[in-house]
């Protein structure tokens, strides 16, 4: 789920470090049709820490969903709905502006998000279990979301719901990520190690440390670039032990991932429901915390 949105981001990063993109530029520096009224004020920055005033789903969720959309057509409704606030004066946690963020990649990289990911991410750091979008596997292979049976779904969710073929294999840059615990463990440590793998760099020290650094200094609404952050009031769940430098990042259908930098410590929870707000994976989280030792 949402624990591909700082995957995401990591990949625009990697375009950062080469030059190839300013996160201080104008969106429409990259998207021209993202242009007029208050989208001229957008910048990239906004995008990646949820201040862009782009909404979460767009007003037509659902309509695209059941026509079985493609990815452009999320983007063209993302590049045309109205904005909800002046950018960069609120907080608003909002899947569309990490979609346009996958926009930008691929039309500065000239390849598809889920090929770029494997080639620059995936690959080097021998993530053989992830993927963005199904990757080959058929949905027997992949856990089920949620806990109800095939035959007991609404026709919506089986048309284009959780565990359909569609929504599977549609690679959301928002949250159509497949992975399992081993390979996020390696995407976590890589960044406490400031970008680096088995000796190879993935990703500049310089871009580690501003994704995982507080860009909403202004608003009390911490959030690094793609990274929640141990404060941020939404979308965390890593409980209330861990300490202030620790990013992460949780997944609606009940999952979190977090590495806490100062204890040397990664946690990984990877549920198929969300329960009680959040509550199952918070409690495991200080569970994981409180085992530290100081030696």
């Amino acid at each position: 789920a949402s624990i591909t949105k700082p995957v995401t981001v990591w990949s625009l990063m990697q375009l950062v470090d080469e030059g190839e993109v300013s996160i201080d530029d104008p969106v429409n520096h990259y998207l021209s049709k993202f242009s007029g009224e208050m989208r001229d004020q957008v910048l990239v920055r906004h995008l990646l820490s949820h201040t862009s005033g782009l909404p979460d789903m767009l007003q037509q969720n659902v309509e695209l969903r059941r026509s079985q959309a493609t990815l452009d057509e999320f983007v063209e409704g993302a590049i045309q709905t109205p904005l909800m606030f002046e950018p960069n004066t609120r907080f608003s946690y909002q899947s569309k502006g990490i979609l346009l963020t996958a926009a930008i990649i691929e039309r500065v990289s000239g390849e598809p998000l889920r090929d770029f990911q494997q080639r620059r991410i995936f690959s080097p750091l021998n993530m053989k279990s992830s993927t963005l979008g199904l990757g080959g596997r058929s949905i027997e292979d992949l856990v089920w979301c949620g806990t109800v049976s095939a035959d007991k779904e609404s026709d919506d969710e089986r048309s284009w719901g959780w565990n359909t073929i569609y929504w599977r294999d549609l690679g959301s840059p928002w949250g159509g990520m497949h992975s399992n615990g081993r390979d996020l463990a390696v995407l976590l440590q890589t960044a406490m190690d400031g970008g680096i793998y088995d000796g190879q760099r993935i990703l500049s020290l310089a871009s580690t440390q501003a994704m995982q650094r507080n860009q909403n200094t202004h608003l009390v609404a911490p959030w690094g670039l793609g990274w929640a952050m141990a404060d941020s009031i939404v979308w965390n769940r890593c409980g209330e032990l861990v300490s202030n430098k620790t990013f992460g990042h949780t997944g609606a259908t009940g999952t979190v991932a977090w590495a806490d930098p100062l204890r040397e410590l990664i946690c990984i929870v990877l549920t198929n429901k969300m329960s009680h707000e959040g509550s199952l994976l918070r409690r495991v989280s200080n569970c994981v915390s409180a085992a530290v030792v100081d030696s």
